[in-house]
């Protein structure tokens, strides 16, 4: 008998148009998008001593600075919480959002070889890099826990909201490498520009010093940035804040749909070009 060899043929083709995006080969290439992620966590904690550890120290080293120069010698006022857990609390998502586009702004160049070998839906390498960072996040969250057990700030109801705001971190970091990635192809000064505009834009979010210290005139103009929504946000969910800056939350939840939806039509845009140009 003739033995017969079937072979599987994947045709590909250009995008109908500008709008027409593709999201449903993301999730049939979900495997490679698992590999991706765990390829990011080995390569980080690849040879470390303390491996996962870092996830933890980094943020408590730099809590540790500023409760020492903020809260011991400047005395910056902290809402009449431990400054500490002030501190603590906005430090997390910020170290999120800040290392998920510093890596989501890089990915692209950094799987150049990838990108040029095989095809595959480009956006698996932002969400990739955007979930590993977020891994990062769970781990040092427990520590935050164990901050509030040690200094006896009970939790609320307003817990429920937490993977909310986790979320939109996440998203708004994706959404920001959507744009940087393939900007960074055409420019490589994007990526040595991306951690100098991450160290001014910590001390522009409320992460030192509470929003209240912002005149009430000011307020809506420092509200435009996004990252005060994500940080009010958390300092609600998580210390229970009688009241929460809702207008500064609509106006991320706001900025991130746009911001989100702005660069998948960018990034699938520009992704036809990304095997010439890298």
């Amino acid at each position: 008998m003739n033995s017969q060899h079937y072979r599987q043929v994947v045709e590909i083709r250009p995008s109908k148009g500008l709008f027409d995006l593709e999201l449903g080969l993301v999730w049939q290439y979900r495997e490679l998008l698992y590999f991706l992620l765990m390829r990011d966590l080995k390569v980080r904690y690849k040879q470390a001593a303390l491996g996962a550890g870092w996830a933890i120290i980094q943020p408590i080293i730099a809590t540790l600075i500023f409760t020492l120069v903020f809260g011991v010698f400047v005395k910056v006022p902290s809402d009449g919480l431990p400054y500490t857990v002030f501190a603590f609390t906005a430090l997390l998502p910020w170290t999120l959002f800040a290392e998920s586009l510093r890596r989501g702004g890089i990915s692209l160049v950094g799987d150049s070889a990838l990108i040029q070998k095989i095809y595959f839906p480009r956006l698996v390498i932002p969400l990739a890099t955007a979930l590993t960072a977020l891994v990062d996040f769970l781990i040092s969250l427990l520590m935050l826990f164990v901050l509030l057990l040690w200094y006896s700030i009970p939790l609320t109801l307003n817990i429920v909201f937490l993977p909310f705001f986790i979320f939109f971190t996440v998203v708004l970091a994706f959404s920001f490498g959507l744009w940087l990635g393939p900007l960074n192809i055409k420019f490589r000064d994007v990526q040595h520009i991306i951690p100098f505009l991450l160290q001014i834009w910590m001390y522009a979010c409320p992460i030192v010093y509470p929003l209240s210290i912002i005149p009430e005139k000011y307020r809506w103009l420092y509200n435009l940035n996004p990252m005060v929504g994500v940080i009010e946000g958390f300092r609600w969910s998580l210390l229970g804040k009688e009241n929460a800056e809702f207008q500064a939350i609509w106006i991320t939840v706001i900025f991130v749909l746009l911001l989100l939806f702005g660069g998948v039509v960018y990034f699938k845009k520009m992704e036809r070009s990304f095997a010439d140009l890298i």
